[in-house]
């Protein structure tokens, strides 16, 4: 086969799943609000489960809902004949994937459900199927037309089973105000966590700040930036920042420099500052952007003030190490 169509194959089935996937819409209905209701006033878990692909996307849910604070976990309907059943208590919501609905794995697993009254969440696409006539609650998906060239492989089904599961978990997290801050308590590593740091993270604060009142020698300046080791003395008055001297300022000044010289002379006396809220990677974009190593953090409410107290100091180095950028 000709390398060049290569691609045309792999956008022909890209393009059957795009289309196949608009009629997920379909099952937007009653019964949708139904089961978003039935996992808010959840008192336990909201356990996942299917076999197969069916499994695999359980699995991908599961991960989902635990990450933005909803107790849950994935259940597999083989191991649970041994005796991971017990796991399942009567105040769980139990979600079952399966797009034909018939099979035969789960039929233990309903038949424990029905027996304690554990309410089920039934997602497959027949409605006599076994495992939606055993649901408290019925999304029945739309057929769709896989996109392999023997029409028989789960491509599509797989996908849009994939993305009505991500529906359910992203209208649970809108009903439970979930934001940012609240997510980057349950996932804090990884590029997701670091891509959520903030300013006020990252920043040293306190005893570890480089300061010193506007009025002291270059002796003591000089002094103070060598034991806190960041390149950098912000001056102050009061606790409001009245410049910042940095170890580039001093090299290019040294030979007007003496240890009683006043450092009003040589200092920035508007350095940049960002605000505390402010996304870590913006003020590595700055930084870069500016050409220093170096951000003056202040508060929410003197970030447009004419002075500013300082409530911290952010150094290229600490978002590096951090994995930010």
């Amino acid at each position: 086969m000709n390398k060049k169509n290569y691609t045309f194959l792999a956008r022909k089935s890209a393009d059957i799943q795009i289309n196949e996937l608009k009629k997920v819409k379909k099952v937007f209905n009653n019964s949708f609000n139904k089961a978003v209701d039935l996992i808010l006033k959840c008192k336990g878990k909201v356990i996942f489960a299917g076999i197969g692909k069916s499994g695999l996307v359980a699995r991908k849910i599961s991960a989902t809902f635990s990450s933005v604070g909803i107790p849950s976990f994935f259940c597999d309907p083989a191991q649970a004949l041994h005796g991971d059943m017990g796991q399942i208590e009567k105040r769980d919501v139990l979600v079952i994937f399966s797009y034909s609905g018939n099979t035969s794995e789960l039929n233990n697993m309903l038949k424990y459900a029905n027996r304690f009254r554990i309410k089920i969440i039934g997602v497959a696409s027949k409605p006599d199927s076994v495992l939606l006539k055993a649901s408290d609650v019925k999304l029945i998906l739309p057929k769709v037309k896989e996109a392999d060239p023997t029409g028989i492989v789960p491509t599509s089904s797989t996908s849009i089973t994939l993305l009505l599961g991500d529906c359910l978990a992203t209208t649970v997290m809108s009903q439970r105000n979930f934001s940012k801050e609240k997510f980057k308590v349950f996932h804090p590593g990884g590029n997701i966590g670091n891509s959520l740091l903030l300013a006020k993270d990252i920043m040293v604060t306190g005893p570890k700040m480089p300061v010193i009142n506007y009025k002291r020698s270059f002796k003591e300046a000089l002094k103070i930036m060598n034991q806190k080791k960041l390149g950098i003395i912000v001056l102050t008055k009061n606790k409001f920042i009245t410049g910042l001297l940095t170890d580039g300022d001093l090299r290019r000044e040294l030979n007007k420099i003496s240890s009683h010289t006043n450092l009003q002379k040589f200092i920035n006396k508007t350095p940049m500052t960002v605000n505390e809220n402010m996304p870590a990677s913006k003020a590595l974009s700055i930084m870069n952007e500016k050409k220093i190593t170096s951000l003056l953090v202040v508060s929410d409410k003197d970030a447009n003030k004419r002075k500013k107290v300082l409530k911290g100091i952010i150094h290229i180095h600490f978002l590096l190490q951090t994995g930010i950028g």
